[in-house]
C-alpha cells in the first residue's frame, strides 16, 4: 500500500491510498464466504458455492463491492497511522480507481488536530474577588437558617407581606370558566412570586373570606399565553412566626450549643464557599487569558456538530424536563433566532479551542491519568448527576466513555499547572496562593466549558429565569 497526505487547510486533510490487488485477497475471500452464507444455488450446498459460480450467478462487481467495503477502513487507518494524524470524526472517501486483479484507489478527506503552538504562559496574570464575609452575610445565613424553622399561626387580620395565605381561584377566558382553571385550598406564601403575576397585589388587604379579580397572563394550562379573569378568594390567613435568635434556636437547628458558636461556623462554611468561588474564578481567568495567547484554527464540520449537539440538549433535556419549546425560552429570554445562534456557536468555538488547547499542554507537559484520580473524577461527576457510583461507572463504560473522562482530568491537571506558574490578585492587592487546590477543581472547570451544559453563571442564570418562566 502506498499512501501521500495533502494538506487542504491547517484543520482538513486529503489521504491519497493505492493499494495492489493481491492486498486485497483476505478481503476477497471473506467477501466469498459472506455471500455463500447469504445465497442459495441449486445444485451446491449452502456455504460451498465455488467463486467461479458465484462471479457467474451474482456477478463479480458484488464481490468487489463487499471487498472493498471490507477493506476500506483497514487500509485508512493504516494510512492515517503512516502520516501520523489525528483524524476528527469520520471520513469523506472516494473510491477512484478499481482495476479488477490489478489496482484499489481511493481518497479520503477528514478533518484533523491543527498543530498547536504552547507559547509561554508563565506571565500570565489575572484578579480575582477578595474573600470577604461581613457581619450582613452572617446574620442573612442565619435568617435563612431561621427562615426554614417557622411556623405558622393563623390570624384574624388582613394578609400581609409574608404572610401563609389559603387560596381558592378561579380563571376565566371570555367569560368562560377554564375546565383547568379551577383549584381549591391552595397555600401560598405573599411575595414569593411562586403562583400568577399580579395575585400579590389582589390578596394583599384581603381578610379570610374577603374576594378579588385581577387580570393576569396564564403561565401554563389549556390557555397558556392568553389573558385570563381571575378571581381569588382568601379562605385563611396565617402568619410565619419565627423562633428567637437564642441559644435555644441554636440548639434546635444545630449541633452547636450557643448562638455565637452556630454564627461562628457559618462564618466559617462561607469562608470556604468564597474560597471556593475564588480557586474558580482565577481557573476560568487563567483559562481565558492562555486561550487568548493562542491561535486555533476551528474545523468547520466539528464546529458544526457540536453547535448541534448544545441545541439538542438545551432543547430536548434542560428546557425538556422544564416543560418549555425553544420558541418560549427565546421569548422569555427576549433573544432572537440568530442572537442565539450566534451566541451558541460562541461557547462552542471556546469548549473546542479550550480542548486543543489543553490537549496540547497535555503533551507538552507530559501529563498522565492513575486510575487513583480517574475514580476520584469518577465519584465527583456521579455526584452532580443523581447516580450512584456504580451506576455512572456501568453507564460510562457501556457508553465507551472512559476516555472523554481520562481526558477531563487530563486537562484539568493542565490547567492546574498554568493556574500555579500565573500571578493572581485579589481586588485588595493581595497575592492568591492556589498551589493546594486540587487538580480536579480544575478538571470539572475544563468539562464546563467543554460540554454542551456547561454549568456557568450565565447558563445558570438562564436555567434560573426559564424556572421563572414556568
Amino acid at each position: 500500500m502506498k499512501s501521500a497526505v495533502e494538506t487542504l487547510n491547517p484543520t482538513r486533510v486529503r489521504l491519497t491510498v493505492e493499494v495492489p490487488f493481491e492486498e486485497l485477497k483476505d478481503s476477497l475471500d471473506a467477501a466469498y464466504k459472506k455471500i455463500n452464507q447469504q445465497v442459495t444455488v441449486k445444485g451446491f450446498r449452502k456455504g460451498k458455492i465455488p467463486a467461479r459460480v458465484i462471479d457467474q450467478r451474482f456477478g463479480r462487481g458484488a464481490v468487489l463491492e463487499e471487498a472493498v467495503n471490507d477493506a476500506l477502513p483497514k487500509f485508512y487507518t493504516e494510512a492515517v497511522n503512516e502520516a501520523d494524524l489525528n483524524p476528527l470524526g469520520q471520513p469523506e472517501v472516494d473510491i477512484t480507481e478499481l482495476k479488477d486483479g490489478e489496482l484499489l484507489a481511493f481518497t479520503a478527506e477528514v478533518d484533523v488536530r491543527p498543530e498547536i503552538e504552547i507559547p509561554d504562559y508563565s506571565g500570565i496574570e489575572v484578579e480575582v474577588d477578595a474573600v470577604e464575609v461581613s457581619d450582613e452575610d452572617i446574620e442573612k445565613a442565619v435568617e435563612q437558617l431561621r427562615g426554614r424553622f417557622a411556623s405558622t399561626k393563623d390570624v384574624e387580620r388582613a394578609a400581609e407581606d409574608g404572610d401563609v395565605v389559603t387560596l381558592d381561584l378561579e380563571a376565566k377566558v371570555d367569560g368562560e370558566v377554564l375546565e383547568d382553571g379551577v383549584a381549591s385550598d391552595v397555600s401560598y406564601t405573599i411575595g414569593s412570586g411562586e403562583l400568577l403575576e399580579g395575585i400579590d397585589e389582589a390578596v394583599k388587604g384581603l381578610e379570610a373570606g374577603g374576594e378579588a379579580t385581577f387580570t393576569s397572563q396564564l403561565k401554563g394550562g389549556s390557555a397558556e399565553g392568553k389573558d385570563a379573569e381571575v378571581t381569588v378568594k382568601v379562605t385563611k390567613v396565617s402568619a410565619r412566626e419565627l423562633p428567637e435568635l437564642d441559644d435555644e434556636f441554636a440548639q434546635m437547628a444545630s449541633e452547636f450549643d450557643t448562638l455565637e458558636d452556630l454564627k461562628a461556623d457559618s462564618r466559617k462554611r462561607l469562608e470556604n464557599q468564597k474560597q471556593f468561588d475564588q480557586a474558580t474564578q482565577a481557573q476560568e481567568r487563567v483559562l481565558e487569558k492562555l486561550l487568548e495567547l493562542v491561535e486555533v484554527p476551528i474545523p468547520e464540520k466539528l464546529l458544526a456538530d457540536e453547535v448541534q449537539t448544545r441545541k439538542h440538549n438545551l432543547e430536548h433535556h434542560q428546557l425538556g424536563q422544564m416543560g418549555l419549546t425553544i420558541e418560549k425560552y427565546l421569548e422569555f429570554q427576549g433573544k432572537t433566532v440568530e442572537e442565539f445562534d450566534a451566541e451558541t456557536s460562541e461557547q462552542a468555538v471556546k469548549g473546542i479551542k479550550t480542548q486543543f488547547v489543553l490537549d496540547a499542554l497535555v503533551n507538552k507537559e507530559k501529563l498522565g491519568v492513575n486510575q487513583e484520580e480517574l475514580t476520584e473524577h469518577l465519584m465527583r461527576r456521579a455526584q452532580s448527576s443523581g447516580m450512584s457510583p456504580d451506576q455512572f461507572a456501568q453507564a460510562v463504560v457501556e457508553g465507551g466513555q472512559v476516555p472523554m473522562l481520562v481526558g477531563e482530568v487530563a486537562r484539568g491537571k493542565a490547567l492546574a499547572v498554568v493556574v500555579e506558574s500565573a500571578k493572581v490578585v485579589d481586588t485588595k492587592g493581595e497575592v492568591v496562593d492556589l498551589s493546594d487546590e486540587d487538580d480536579e477543581d480544575g478538571a470539572e472547570a475544563v468539562a464546563e466549558v467543554e460540554t454542551a451544559a456547561a454549568d456557568s453563571d450565565e447558563a445558570k442564570a438562564d436555567e434560573d429565569k426559564a424556572d421563572e418562566a414556568k
